[in-house]
């Protein structure tokens, strides 16, 4: 687990150990910069895998193709072998050289081949060319810049805002989304110069001709018609997890196991034991409000498989540390369990370098109830147009708005905490200074989110919404949030349940297959079979912060310190109302969340300053 950086031409190259040095947290064992000429390649190394082979940049034997690599592939064992079928020869025992080698064999028929997390880069010394890509969910980030002639890139936005001079101008839309959905989505960054390659995207830039195109190398699945009775998906869901778990156990440094006695962390643990070896190593937080700790939950499941279990206390998270977690984003993400994610991972990081966890699980496997909001409960009634037009209209008032939507306007509505709404308590509009309110085109909120849908047939079924969420809510905000949060202490974390062969035994299921009789209904089916009973027969339960207590108490006097400072951190908002969202949340009249992404933003722009 690493972090890359590259430039191909462009002034900003001389500073490759300044931006290298912004990454330097996500590989605390080596940094190299490696001059190619044309091309620079920066690599910032976790060593997991192979320590003492394993260094990158790493170049083939004829000097043509050079290779930085964040991520890890958990089949390039069974790839090094058709390799050597072929003829390939290694020198090291790193699946970093089988990406080198697979892609001079097979170019960019080796993308799917791979199980794994990865964001990787290659350049052709020969042909003057560099080609890019990110897995299929968008585990591991990468951004990109064609500036200045030529093209930077690097694993996070940390990079470009670190280099002398870079233009740092604001993207209106990304921003836009940030407030919709309290993160970005792909192919925004707030930066307006630098681009996210979306999930299971390649990039290709031609240095002689300055050109730079993207495509997309796999599609999310549609679902299929299944005959399958019960048993049978339960003994082929329970197949691909153990295996993608054998895959993803491989490392040369010491492995445990985030649990949080919850489904989908306590079945990881559960295959994780029964591979053998050692007692596996088990962390939970334990929260001193009863309302938030799991931790009996996950000693119960630790106990049952001889774990070698710590519960570490969460800390109390002040305002000051609050603002320094924030301050570890390379760009806004406002979930709350970003702060315990990282509490957690900097308290486990003192004992492994490589954590699994169950991020996944209620994507992939239909763990959320609003996976069946569909538009089918929302047809239109009689007079809802006229009643629409008329809020609109200023004839009545806003808070009417919501009753005047139905079908997949109302979905719309309930998915943003803002949108494109031009009246009622989430009218985006509302908050963004007149100046940006064209260039922010907020009737293309969650434009990404409706793109999806479009693709996949154009009904807001839950098989559908589902699969929407695999590129808006799981990659731009589960994984951010683990990857950011792990990364920020150099741990890396592994997700079993996003495994190839997990992926290939579920995407195509109909919705039906999830749902039967209960949400999640194949991993519930699994934890009944396999777990204590402490942990499925009880309410869900999130990883999250009380933000009403904190408001109010801890983080307040630092909250109100940014919102009194709105005109001067974030002039492209609209400082009333920003400090009108704040009041209400502490007044439970508005949206907590809506006051925590603004408050967000606000601390995250007093490290990062951005220009209109």
């Amino acid at each position: 687990m690493c972090g890359v950086l590259g430039f191909v031409g462009t002034r900003w190259r001389a500073h490759a150990a300044a931006g290298l040095a912004a990454l330097r947290s996500r590989g605390p064992d080596e940094q190299i910069v490696l001059d190619l000429g044309e091309a620079v390649l920066a690599h910032t190394r976790l060593a997991v895998i192979d320590l003492a082979g394993g260094h990158q940049p790493m170049a083939a034997a004829d000097g043509r193709y050079t290779i930085v690599f964040n991520g890890e592939i958990y089949n390039f064992a069974e790839l090094r072998t058709e390799l050597e079928a072929r003829g390939c020869r290694f020198a090291t025992r790193s699946d970093t050289e089988v990406l080198l080698h697979g892609y001079r064999t097979w170019g960019e028929a080796l993308l799917p081949r791979l199980d794994g997390m990865f964001a990787f880069v290659v350049w052709d010394s020969f042909e003057r060319r560099l080609f890019a890509a990110r897995d299929r969910l968008g585990i591991k980030p990468f951004m990109y810049g064609a500036v200045d002639g030529g093209l930077v890139f690097a694993s996070t936005l940390a990079p470009f805002l670190a280099l002398p001079g870079f233009p740092r101008r604001l993207e209106p839309r990304a921003l836009r989304d940030y407030l919709a959905f309290q993160t970005t989505l792909a192919p925004q960054t707030f930066l307006a110069t630098v681009k996210q390659l979306p999930p299971a995207h390649c990039l290709r830039f031609d240095a002689a001709s300055n050109c730079l195109e993207t495509a997309r190398w796999w599609s999310i699945p549609r679902a299929q018609e299944c005959r399958d009775d019960r048993e049978t998906l339960l003994a082929r869901t329970d197949a691909a997890i153990r295996e993608s778990v054998r895959r993803q156990r491989v490392a040369d440094v010491p492995l445990g196991a985030f649990l949080s006695g919850g489904i989908d962390s306590s079945l990881l643990v559960r295959y994780l034991a029964e591979a053998g070896g050692s007692p596996l190593k088990t962390f939970s937080l334990r929260f001193a409000s009863a309302e938030f700790d799991e931790s009996r939950h996950a000693l119960a499941v630790a106990e049952a498989f001889g774990c070698e279990h710590r519960v570490l206390d969460a800390p109390d998270i002040d305002t000051e540390a609050f603002a320094a977690t924030i301050r570890d984003l390379d760009q806004p993400l406002a979930d709350p369990a970003y702060v315990m994610t990282h509490a957690l991972s900097r308290l486990t990081r003192e004992h492994v370098t490589v954590a699994i966890s169950g991020d996944g699980g209620d994507e992939v496997f239909g763990g959320y109830p609003r996976f069946l909001d569909t538009e089918v409960r929302y047809p239109q009634k009689p007079g809802q147009a006229l009643l629409r037009r008329a809020v609109e209209a200023g004839l009545l008032p806003g808070g009417l708005l919501r009753r005047g939507l139905w079908g997949q306007d109302m979905l719309l509505y309930r998915q943003g905490e803002l949108g494109p709404w031009a009246a009622g308590r989430k009218n985006m509009m509302a908050y963004l200074a007149p100046e940006i309110r064209a260039a922010a085109d907020v009737p293309r909120t969650l434009g990404l989110w409706r793109d999806l849908i479009a693709e996949l047939g154009g009904r807001m079924d839950t098989a559908t919404l589902m699969r929407a969420d695999l590129w808006t809510y799981l990659s731009e905000n589960c994984l951010t949030k683990t990857d950011r949060a792990s990364m920020a202490h150099g741990l890396e974390v592994r997700v079993p349940l996003l495994g190839q062969p997990v992926l290939d035994a579920t995407l195509s299921l109909p919705a039906a297959a999830h749902f039967a009789g209960g949400s999640k209904s194949l991993l519930t089916g699994l934890a009944r079979r396999h777990l204590p009973e402490t942990v499925w027969n009880r309410p869900k339960h999130g990883f999250a912060v009380p933000l009403s207590d904190l408001f109010r108490t801890a983080w307040r006097p630092r909250c109100e310190a940014v919102l009194a400072d709105v005109e001067k951190l974030a002039p492209f908002l609209d400082a009333a109302a920003v400090r009108r969202a704040w009041t209400q949340a502490l007044q439970h009249r508005g949206s907590r969340r809506l006051a925590y992404t603004l408050v967000v933003l606000l601390l995250w722009l007093e490290k990062n300053p951005l220009t209109l």
